[in-house]
Parts: structure tokens; sequence; C-alpha cells
């Protein structure tokens, strides 16, 4: 009762201190306009022999001063609207996700939101456009970030929505909101007068003054409203276990800087690189994340980084207390009875997701991230084909200039080279530049690469990528393909009746044993492949490829609706940051 009384206190003294700066704003522009008008004034007047430039330029120099602060006023006083970069989820396209909402909306006791609207980012939030302070209701929005949807178990899932449901139960959205958008808006109107004073000597003159009341506001608002933000964070926290169950809201916390920490690599690691070398994108980039949430070779990190996930302490801006706090609060709540059945599947219809790809690309949206812009997209089943080719054929464009520069410092004279050939390897290795070969490899390489793997030498590196190029070879011709590896290289899946290893060992005998090479070249001829010919689609210097790619190997159809990709991996949500959030 005494918590609670003094959350309602700091509740009340942050929306007084919120109407004082309103009624101080309104003060500040009436004199400022009082002196406009009399320096004016005077300036005109018959008698005036000396006009009142001091009092002008003040005015002046206060002018963009005054504009910060009441677009400070503006941003905390008007609802926001729908945020830029979303989707709007209608009930006829969604009805699963609809009648989850509405069937969780009605367990914590609220009526379900005005509507949904689908982000790009790894975050879930609600909002009510209240306006009067908060004092008058307004149209309620959930947000639902995509990324959760194909990342998080459909019981966690649940447990995120109705955590966000619990919000507007507790009439939490109308303070969070208001908070939120107070915070904002100081904050905005700070680096508006800063922006103005480092561009204007004359502004600079008079804005330190309001710029230290501002700043003062603002550390007072906070620290007034973020112990109220965090309480209700744990009010939702147990609306959402009283529906969910206690277990499977830790669970889903614990699971919060797994998918956030997974979709940022998503996007640095294999969305950015591949449009940087080969100009494409997947039509559907959140179902191509769901193949790396449930890809077995990331089981154990996942499950490191839910482990870890409490060691990451509060920022202290944060309106969300720690996940050890929080956990430690529902570890106290009994469990519901019947928790950890399997919950029924929320789906989404993909096109949604292409819908909302386009604003991630196009820059619409305002968490894309550095690296994404305007590009040509391809089917995302086609784009993993093309991701595992990228990430296994790194190793030719440096192959190719270790080549180069291994024949011109030797005078090894011929025909001019048309390109990468097996046969200009083999005839390097034949006469006895292997190591010469291997160490301008290994130098034109990243260190990460380098050294990947304990003990790997500069003969590793040469035999991988002569295995490599084999493979293109062979994935040009149309008789293999690369498959996808999220921890290393694509995987080479070879012709019809050669083991997978085979061909790496090849390569491995022809680098390491002298006289092995001509074997090696009847090995490849009996593939049908040319040792002579170029690789088609050869990287250039930039890193782009030269010719156009050949089609992808055939594929499975792919699916009109997302289910989750796996059944006991969970990462989950990030470190949602809106206004009543779950994470």
């Amino acid at each position: 009762m005494i918590a609670a009384a003094v959350s309602a206190a700091r509740a009340v003294l942050a929306l007084v201190l919120l109407v004082v700066f309103y009624a101080l704003v309104g003060l500040l522009v009436l004199v400022w306009l009082a002196f406009l008008v009399l320096g004016l004034w005077a300036a005109g007047a018959p008698e005036s022999t000396a006009p009142p430039t001091s009092v002008i330029l003040a005015c002046a120099a206060f002018a963009p001063i005054l504009a910060g602060m009441v677009w400070a006023v503006v941003r905390t006083a008007r609802p926001a609207g729908p945020a830029e970069g979303t989707v709007w989820v209608s009930r006829r396209r969604a009805p699963a996700l609809w009648a989850a909402v509405e069937e969780l909306a009605d367990g914590v006791g609220t009526a379900p939101p005005d509507a949904i609207r689908l982000t790009a980012e790894v975050n879930a939030s609600v909002t009510e456009d209240a306006s009067f302070l908060g004092l008058v209701p307004g149209r309620r929005t959930l947000y639902l970030g995509l990324p959760l949807v194909v990342g998080l178990p459909p019981a966690e899932l649940r447990a995120v929505l109705a955590h966000e449901l619990g919000h507007f139960s507790r009439r939490h959205s109308r303070f969070g909101a208001l908070a939120h958008r107070g915070s904002a808006g100081l904050a905005a109107a700070c680096e508006a007068i800063r922006s103005a004073a480092a561009a204007n000597d004359l502004v600079r003159m008079y804005a330190g003054g309001p710029l230290l009341l501002l700043r003062g506001y603002t550390r007072v608002f906070r620290w007034l409203t973020r112990p109220v933000r965090r309480r209700q964070e744990l009010e939702a926290d147990r609306e959402a276990a009283r529906v969910a169950g206690a277990r499977t809201v830790g669970d889903a916390l614990r699971s919060a800087s797994a998918l956030e920490q997974a979709w940022l690599e998503f996007v640095a690691g294999f969305l950015t690189p591949v449009r940087r070398t080969e100009g494409r994108v997947p039509d559907d980039p959140f179902r191509a994340f769901a193949q790396l949430v449930g890809a077995p070779e990331l089981r154990e990190r996942f499950a490191t980084l839910r482990a870890r996930a409490t060691e990451r302490p509060a920022d202290r801006d944060d309106p969300h207390p720690d996940l050890a706090t929080r956990l430690s609060r529902l570890a106290r709540l009994p469990d519901r009875p019947g928790e950890g059945g399997v919950a029924e599947p929320i789906e989404v219809p993909s096109g949604y997701a292409v819908e909302l790809a386009r604003t991630l690309y196009s820059g619409r949206h305002p968490g894309r991230h550095p690296g994404l812009g305007t590009t040509s997209t391809m089917p995302w089943r086609d784009w993993l084909g093309l991701l595992a080719e990228h990430r296994a054929t790194r190793l030719l464009g440096p192959l190719a200039e270790a080549v180069r520069t291994v024949e011109k410092a030797e005078g090894i004279s011929g025909e001019p080279p048309r390109g990468l050939t097996i046969q200009r390897v083999l005839r390097l290795l034949d006469s006895g530049r292997r190591m010469p070969l291997a160490r301008a490899l290994g130098s034109r390489l990243p260190p990460e690469e380098r050294n990947e793997g304990s003990g790997r030498g500069p003969l590793d590196l040469l035999a991988e990528a002569l295995y490599v190029l084999i493979g293109a070879q062979l994935v040009a011709r149309g008789s293999a393909h690369w498959t996808m590896n999220w921890t290393g290289p694509g995987t080479l899946v070879p012709p019809e009746g050669i083991a997978p290893e085979t061909i790496r060992d090849w390569a491995d005998t022809a680098v390491r044993l002298p006289g092995e090479t001509q074997r090696l070249g009847l090995y490849v001829a009996a593939l049908e492949v040319d040792e002579r010919a170029p690789l088609p689609g050869e990287r250039t210097r930039t890193g782009r490829r030269a010719l156009t790619r050949r089609p992808s190997p055939p594929r499975s159809t792919s699916h009109p609706t997302w289910t989750h990709p796996h059944g006991d991996v969970s990462p989950a949500s990030g470190c949602w940051r809106s206004p009543c959030c779950w994470g």
C-alpha cells in the first residue's frame, strides 16, 4: 500500500511538473512578445533618437530558444499517431492473430486494442493516444515486432501479448505514453537549443540559462516517472503470469537478449554483406531470420545467451527494472495450472512481411540499419541459397589475387589469364610454389578467417580454397549446390554418388602431396568440369559479381503463413524501448 501511494504521488508530481512547464513556456512566450512589441514600438516612435537595439537583439537571440521550448510543449501535448515504418493488420487477413489478442485481452480483463501494427524491431509495445494529460482516453494500438513472431515459441509469444495487454487493463498506457512523450519532448527541446547555440554566436550568449532549466526539468521529470513506470512493468508481469503462467513469462524474459542479439547479427553479418557484394536482399527477411533461429548449429549459442541474460544491468533511464528483479518477482508467483502445455501457433500472413520489408529497405523505417539501402529483392529461399554461396566462396577473391601475385613474382609466362581457373592453381602446385601461394592467400584474409579453427595452417587454407573453387565450378554446371551453415562457410552438396567430404579430401591431398595434382585433374574431368574454364561470375575487385548468377537449384515453395520454426529453442524479445513495452 505504501509503495502504491508513493508511486501515485510521484505520478501526480510528474504531471504537476509538466503543467508548470507548460505554464512557464506560455509565460516566457508572452514576455518575449511583450519585449518584442515594445522594442519595435520604441524603434518606430518619432521622438526616438536611439533605437533599443539591445532589446531587439535579445528577442532575436531568444527566438530559437523559445521555439525549442514550444516544440517540447507541442510534442508532449499531442498524441504521436501511428509510428512510421509500421504495417496495419486487418482482422480479415490475420484472423488468428486477432483471435489470440482478443482471447488474451479477455483474460487480463480489458478490451482488445483498436489496432494492431507490425514493426521490424525486436519489440512489442502498446500506446494510447490520450489527451489532456491522459485524462481523456484515446485510440489504443498494439505494436508487435515480426522478429518476435518468428523467433518466439507460441507460448512465449502469448506471454508477451498478455504483458502488453496487462498495461491496458491497469490503465498504464495513458501515463506511460505521457511520460514517454514528456521525456522525449524535453530531450528534443534541449537538443534544439544546443543546435541553435552551436550555429549562432548570438544565441549562444543567451542559451545557457534556458538550457540549464530544461536539463534540470528533464532530470527531475525522469526521476519522478522512472520508478512509476518500472512498477507498472512489474504489475504487467503479474498480469501476464496470471494468464500465461509465471514460468512462461520468465522463460520469455530470459530469452530477451538472445533474440535481440541474433537479429542484430543477422542484419549486420548476413543481410548487409550480401546486399553490398551481390546487390540482393530477401523479399521476406523475417522468414529467413526464422531459419537462423531454428538452426541446430546455433542451439547451444542461444542457450548460452539466454543463461547470461541476467548479467545485463538496466540502463539508468530505462523504464524497465533489471531482469534479475523481474525474475525474482515472478519466482514468488504460483504457477498456473496446466502451464507448460503446447500452445497453438499464431499465424501471420507472409504478405505483411513483404510489405514491412519494403519500409526496412527503403529507409522509411526509423530503426533501419545502416547499409540497407534500396536494392533488388529476390524470393527469400533463393536468397538463402545466395547467402550460402556467398559465405562459401569468400575465399575465391583472395585466392585469385594470390594466384596473380605468385605468378607475377615467379615470372610464370603463358597466355594472358582470363580469370581464376583450377588449372592455374594446379600449375603453381606442380611447380613447387604451394607455400608462397598459401602465404599469399593467408595475407589477404582477415585475422578471424586466418585463425578459424585450432591449429589451422597456411596449407589448410589453401586446401579449403581449392575445394571451394572446385565446388563453385560444380555449382556453375548445376550438378551441385551450396547449403546454409550459420556458423561457418556454406556446405557443398556434391553430385549424386559422391560423399560430401570426398572433394575436400581430393583438394587436401593435391595441396599436401607433390605429384597428386594429376590425379585431382582426372577426378575433376570425371565430374565433367573443365579445369581450364574460368569461373563464371567471378568476383571483381569491388566484390560484385562480374556476370549474372545462374539459377538456384529447385527448392520447395514457401508457405503462406508463419509458424514457429523449432520446438525447444526459445530466443525471445529484445531490449524494448517504447512507452509501455515488454522487455
